[in-house]
């Protein structure tokens, strides 16, 4: 089952970058950020939480055109979703637990990252329920590095653990 979950066509790309400077405030978009390990995006307000789990938001590129049919009349941009990374090209839900490499940054997703009664409040009634599922995921950053709008994101194949291997150290412990 491990080798299936590590076999896709082709690699992601990232599409957008956008930093959520202070809580309530406008997304900046950025060509470029920094990633800092353990914190999160430079400029970013997440990366004030040493250790989260949600130092980084990624959102499914294709998954806006289907959110925006959902909701014809809401404006569905990264900008209005408050996702930092839009990524193209991979099915995101199937890297949960994974280790992903984009541009020489190394990241563990962590989880799916659910939408918040915020947008609702934000964007519209229905938004919520129309981004369940198609909310992207969340990661923390494993090693500092810079990410670009067009990099590609990776499987790290030699970090992601077989059954074999976790059956190992389940049993040495």
């Amino acid at each position: 089952m491990d080798q299936l979950k590590q076999n896709f066509v082709q690699t992601g790309r990232v599409e957008w970058i956008g930093l959520r400077p202070a809580r309530g405030l406008p997304m900046r978009q950025v060509m470029q950020v920094n990633a800092v390990a353990g914190l999160g995006l430079e400029g970013d307000r997440a990366s004030a939480n040493s250790g989260s789990k949600r130092q980084v938001t990624l959102i499914q590129s294709e998954y806006l055109a289907v959110v925006q049919s959902f909701l014809p009349s809401v404006d569905i941009t990264p900008a209005n979703l408050r996702r930092n990374l839009v990524i193209s090209g991979i099915n995101l839900n199937a890297l949960v637990k994974q280790i992903i490499l984009i541009g020489d940054v190394r990241m563990e997703i962590t989880g799916l990252c659910h939408p918040c009664k915020k947008l609702e409040q934000q964007l519209g009634l229905g938004v919520f329920n129309a981004l369940r599922g198609h909310g992207g995921l969340t990661a923390k950053i494993l090693s500092s590095g810079s990410i670009h709008v067009a990099d590609s994101l990776d499987i790290d194949l030699k970090e992601t653990p077989t059954e074999q291997q976790q059956s190992l150290q389940t049993k040495l412990l």
